[in-house]
């Protein structure tokens, strides 16, 4: 991952407003329903052109596809690994279990697009077979970073981790969590390292090390928890096997909906396990209410010295747009913690359409937050190189 000497690089955290057609699609695809391929793809390079183009005109550094070509940040595995049938029955988030009403206010919409709590189930042995759609991703985001001559300074591409998708595509084949969460991370070595070979940084999506606190674990022991955090980490080891730390960056949140939060695990139990991680960069939820004290952690004691920060100091769940000096005091309370500019970036907590039809913010809204995000990013810069 790149870094500079004289400002503040800024980047996101993958997912980014998909077309209202595109979301149609992608939503019926996910139910089963039959959707023609020409037009699908059609829908997703419209799609992609747009959102490469706004980034590029926002001022964003480190761009990438905005995951268009997927229908939800993980579930989109089934249409590339055999193995997947069926439906999962995903545990209840326990905050929103806490507060009826709030169920009643928002679970209607977050239920109206692609359902990530019932998830195709693993029915048979997981193997990455269909390499088709992860090459005409790459091969589609090629062409469009040529017609606009790249201007990012760096691209990324994310992935998820085997942890998520074992959480959340419940396992009736492999019988125990250990055996689901190699066999995945030996199929996810597949795109890991088609991304890298491509020329990208290697975003892993891992909202499984923290929000699955509250979800598959919300009836059992932080220690459970915490053993399953190291497992996974262990696991992702593997897959990086051939791809350098320096080009791999870690995304942990503690979930993307805008709900209470209120039993989110801290980051303070977690973090001695997520360094352990194999990977050059953490990036951080650190922007959102619940999450917003916890720089406070990444201090030379706790971090090692050669591992970036990305952080978030964008909410992705709330439709007011930061003020860029909001964001210039954010970007300056983390360096103050972390002792060096140089080993920041500038992020979002989450991503901001991570499935079709899953969105808090409106679109138009998520393009000034990033404008704010690289004007907030130009004052710090100003101040602290």
């Amino acid at each position: 991952m790149q870094t500079t000497n004289d400002r503040f690089l800024t980047t996101h955290s993958g997912s980014l407003p998909r077309k209202d057609l595109l979301v149609e699609l992608q939503v019926a695809l996910s139910r089963g329903e039959r959707v023609d391929d020409r037009e699908l793809q059609d829908a997703v390079v419209s799609s992609t052109e747009t959102v490469v183009k706004n980034q590029i005109e926002v001022g964003i550094d480190i761009g990438n596809n905005g995951e268009q070509p997927r229908e939800s940040f993980f579930t989109y595995v089934q249409h590339r690994m055999t193995g997947f049938g069926g439906s999962s029955s995903r545990p209840p988030f326990q905050d929103i279990l806490r507060y009826p009403s709030w169920m009643e206010l928002k679970l209607p919409g977050y239920l109206s697009g692609v359902d990530l709590t019932a998830a195709p189930q693993a029915v048979d042995e997981v193997i990455y077979a269909n390499e088709k759609p992860l090459h005409l991703e790459l091969e589609q985001f090629a062409s469009l970073l040529d017609n606009e001559g790249n201007p990012f300074t760096e691209t990324f591409m994310t992935a998820p981790s085997p942890g998520i998708v074992a959480t959340a595509m419940e396992d009736t084949f492999y019988g125990d969590m250990q055996s689901y969460v190699d066999a995945l991370a030996t199929a996810l070595k597949t795109e890991y390292d088609a991304i890298y070979r491509a020329g990208h940084v290697l975003q892993l999506d891992c909202p499984d090390l923290a929000m699955e606190r509250h979800t598959y674990f919300g009836e059992r022991s932080e220690r459970e928890f915490i053993e399953f955090i190291d497992m996974v980490i262990d696991a992702i080891g593997r897959a990086l096997s051939d791809i350098p730390k320096e080009f791999v960056r870690m995304h942990v949140c503690w979930g993307n909906y805008n709900g209470p939060h209120d039993v989110d695990v801290p980051l303070k139990s977690i973090l001695p396990s997520l360094i352990n991680a194999n990977v050059g960069a953490l990036m951080l939820s650190m922007a959102n209410p619940r999450h917003a004290h916890e720089y406070r952690l990444l201090t030379s004691e706790n971090i090692p010295d050669e591992m970036l920060i990305v952080a978030g100091v964008i909410d992705t769940t709330t439709n007011y747009v930061e003020h860029p000096e909001v964001v210039a005091d954010r970007i300056e309370a983390i360096v103050a913690t972390v002792g060096d500019p140089r080993r920041v970036i500038a992020g979002t907590d989450c991503g901001f359409d991570t499935a079709a039809g899953l969105r808090d913010v409106a679109e138009e809204v998520v393009w000034a937050k990033l404008r704010a995000l690289v004007e907030g990013a130009e004052i710090a810069s100003k101040r602290l190189f």
